[in-house]
């Protein structure tokens, strides 16, 4: 019998191969063991997902540095995290859609104020539309950030890609998870909960860039002042360019822009 995986031949008595590393199958797939594979692959304590999950909250930088410096069968990598938390995102924007699209109403924010109501309601549908792009772009956008903050630290830009794959990642995975849970429990509460979400997050970064970097609390304040002052500025041109492609698309009019 060969393996299945790299086709190599292998011995009666083997259970795993003993080039790749890949279990041998010899039973026909049931429900039963389907379940049981499922239950082992995501549900065990000790499989690579929960364990990454755990420690990006527990110790961050045993993930992220490990990593970095070649731990590579530990945890899962960070691409394959990415792609786990834009396959959960993506899943979550449909079911918003398609049964809760009524709660992202947010024009008591923007009473009497026409144009701003206008530019929102363009860039949240797009925010929608686009959302696994968009987080895609969030990368490297804050990569480059953490960069230019971090330059003292010796990590090159593509360690602090690493560094935001796994930690948006995580962060999207439990947006998923919370947002479902308000929308299924407190529906009317999303606003309040889409709000609490932003200095969430950057609690969360502020807690792992200390742990990476080893920072002190000084040092930590001032590197999130300059981390936000670098923010502000990419932002606002991002967004003056995005108007701009607005106004050429027709998305909004400058008519509209006018005070009544």
């Amino acid at each position: 019998m060969n393996c299945k995986n790299c086709n190599i031949e292998l011995q009666k008595q083997d259970d795993y191969c003993r080039s790749c590393g890949g279990r041998v199958i010899r039973n026909r797939l049931t429900l039963k063991n389907l379940f049981e594979h499922l239950s082992e692959t995501f549900f065990n304590y000790d499989n690579k997902l929960l364990r990454t999950i755990t420690n990006l909250l527990r110790k961050p930088e045993d993930v992220i540095v490990g990593y970095i410096n070649g731990v590579r069968k530990k945890y899962v990598n960070p691409i394959s995290f990415f792609g786990l938390a834009i396959t959960l995102s993506g899943l979550s924007v449909f079911i918003l859609k398609k049964f809760y699209l009524q709660y992202l109403d947010y024009s008591q924010l923007f009473e009497g104020v026409e144009a701003s109501q206008q530019i929102f309601d363009a860039t949240s549908s797009n925010a929608l539309e686009y959302n696994s792009l968009i987080y895609s772009f969030i990368v490297p956008f804050f990569a480059i950030i953490s960069w230019v903050v971090f330059l003292d630290k010796k990590f090159n830009f593509t360690e602090h890609v690493i560094i935001y794959l796994y930690s948006m990642s995580l962060m999207s995975i439990f947006s998923v998870l919370l947002s479902q849970t308000v929308l299924l429990l407190v529906p009317d509460q999303f606003l309040l909960y889409s709000i609490l979400t932003w200095p969430l997050m950057f609690i969360y970064h502020a807690y792992i860039l200390k742990r990476i970097f080893k920072l002190s609390i000084g040092s930590l304040i001032l590197k999130s002042f300059i981390f936000f002052a670098l923010f502000f500025v990419l932002y606002m041109g991002l967004s003056i360019l995005a108007f701009l492609i607005m106004l050429a698309t027709g998305t909004i009019d400058l008519e509209s822009l006018k005070p009544k």
